[in-house]
């Protein structure tokens, strides 16, 4: 079990320091940086690695609402959730903590929204509450169906990460604007434990919406599923 909680440990860390690092710092550079698309490929390609590299020892979930989703699938022992979403959490927190770390060494360091997730005046687009709720929901349900379907035995074996991967990309291409996409409440809480007010005021939001999202996406797979 250490093994497996240390694994997802590594993987959240670097969905958090790869995905909002890639937000922090090469997105600050309208000319040259990497912008939406960049930003929405660095998430995607920080889930397909570390799901390559450790998902054969703790599952690759680096993420509660995907840890709770697989749960009500029957995937994943009830047993093992709060070890999980506890691990998952400090990882994401670390890696904030060195995002700081590494930002406040700029001579004209600004926190601003440091990659935090928001709805509203917070949202990059100026979203509703209710947007970013539905969105965040419908998201990480149609998240978690993907996760279920391409790890399932009926696919060939190997191939999950890419999928995986791809499909966090796309959740991030369509949402950034919106609520600047968690899908992840480990990922929302590290960035607003450094950003406070605002962002810890509206966290609430960051975890109901997905783990929401990720227990239907259980149960909606559990309805397609043929396999029992």
């Amino acid at each position: 079990m250490q093994k497996k909680l240390i694994a997802e440990f590594l993987g959240t860390f670097w969905l958090v320091f790869g995905g909002c690092g890639s937000a922090i710092f090469a997105a600050a550079f309208p000319s040259l940086g990497i912008g939406f698309l960049g930003v929405a490929f660095a998430f995607g390609l920080t889930v397909l690695t570390m799901a390559f590299a450790v998902g054969g020892i703790s599952g690759g979930h680096f993420n509660p609402a995907v840890s709770v989703g697989l749960t009500v699938a029957g995937r994943f022992p009830g047993g093992q959730l709060i070890p999980y979403i506890i691990a998952q959490v400090i990882g994401a927190v670390v890696a904030a903590a060195v995002l700081y770390l590494i930002a406040s060494g700029k001579a004209d360091f600004q926190l601003g929204g440091f990659a935090a997730n928001g709805y509203g005046e917070h949202s990059p687009g100026g979203y509703s509450m209710v947007s970013a709720l539905v969105a965040e929901i419908v998201l990480t349900l149609f998240f978690l169906v993907v996760i279920l379907g391409s790890t399932s035995s009926k696919v060939p074996a190997g191939f999950a990460p890419i999928a995986i991967g791809l499909a966090l990309t796309l959740i991030h291409l369509i949402s950034i604007p919106i609520t600047n996409t968690s899908v992840n409440p480990a990922r929302s809480t590290g960035q607003a434990l450094f950003v406070g007010g605002w962002a810890l005021q509206q966290l609430w939001l960051f975890w109901v919406a997905p783990i929401v999202g990720g227990a239907l996406g259980g149960l909606v797979w559990k309805l397609v599923d043929d396999s029992e």
